[in-house]
């Protein structure tokens, strides 16, 4: 993996600050949908910034910045990668070493509900808001929706994603909804992956904002995808979730629910940036693969 120094970087936040504010504007930016290449390959590496560190095995695995950069480095330098979906430290750690030139770069919203806490169904706006994106010449805002049938604080939670929506479609920026439903499970939440909840997560996501012209969903692959595919009319992208123990099985599934008409790519993370064998570029080069992308 390519080799990241921290110090050298940490020196250049302390020292240089503003060189930030001059990487943003200097980005070289690509168009977002290319007319050659129907499906997208983002690469996601906003956990950390939700405080959740865990890669399969691994408890603290994202907590290494240096360790986390040369993953992220790695993956996005390999063929057909069209960009990666981060919180602004990571955004503006990748900038600094100049790994987004011509990539897409989209930015995470509502980092609020951090893991194992008792608001951690309260998903406030703590990262990005869509002034701050269109000004970044980001190219579109990620917001995470999570509906808890027993916590009232959801009608807030909806009210405040449906307002991000509409702000980005004013500046005709895509907003990608990250919809669950939640279940508990031993006092603890978890996303429900019943297939009947993920449909309605998704018609839900869809009806947000003053218009749905620029929203996109981020759903995962479930049973009976067909099902969840054919609920909305809106583009799809299928989320990757933790490190599997089977890849391969991982895989199938993806190529399956690619090929349906409203899926339109891939945002992965962990999948990718830790697999078992830590192979960051063989697994990256995969999943693009199962794309049928031209990488020649």
């Amino acid at each position: 993996m390519s080799a990241v120094d921290l110090g050298r970087l940490a020196e250049r936040r302390f020292s240089e600050p503003h060189a930030i504010r001059e990487a943003y504007a200097a980005r070289t930016r690509r168009p977002l949908v290319d007319a050659s290449d129907s499906k997208l390959m983002i690469v996601a590496a906003d956990h950390p910034a939700r405080g959740a560190l865990r890669a399969g095995k691994r408890p603290m695995a994202m907590a290494d910045r240096a360790d986390l950069l040369g993953r992220l480095l790695e993956a996005l330098g390999r063929p057909g990668v069209d960009g990666v979906l981060a919180a602004p430290d990571v955004v503006e750690d990748l900038l600094l070493l100049g790994a987004l030139e011509g990539k897409l770069v989209i930015g995470t919203m509502n980092r609020g509900g951090l893991p194992g806490t008792t608001f951690e169904v309260d998903d406030r706006f703590t990262a990005y808001d869509a002034d701050s994106i269109a000004r970044n010449r980001l190219d579109g805002g990620k917001l995470l929706l999570r509906i808890d049938p027993h916590d009232p604080r959801t009608a807030d939670a909806l009210e405040r994603c449906a307002r991000a929506v509409s702000a980005l479609a004013a500046h005709e920026l895509p907003a990608v909804v990250e919809p669950f439903f939640l279940r508990r499970v031993d006092g603890r939440i978890a996303n429900d992956l019943d297939p009947d909840a993920v449909v309605t997560s998704a018609v839900v996501a869809a009806g947000l904002g003053d218009t749905s012209a620029h929203t996109w969903l981020k759903l995962p692959v479930v049973d009976e995808m067909e099902r969840v595919a054919a609920a909305t009319s809106l583009p799809v992208l299928l989320l990757g979730g933790d490190v599997p123990e089977e890849p391969q099985e991982t895989y199938s599934r993806w190529e399956k629910a690619l090929a349906l008409p409203t899926v339109r790519g891939l945002v992965v993370g962990r999948t990718l940036l830790y697999p078992p064998d830590d192979d960051v570029a063989a697994a990256v080069d995969t999943a693009v693969g199962l794309l049928g992308k031209d990488v020649s």
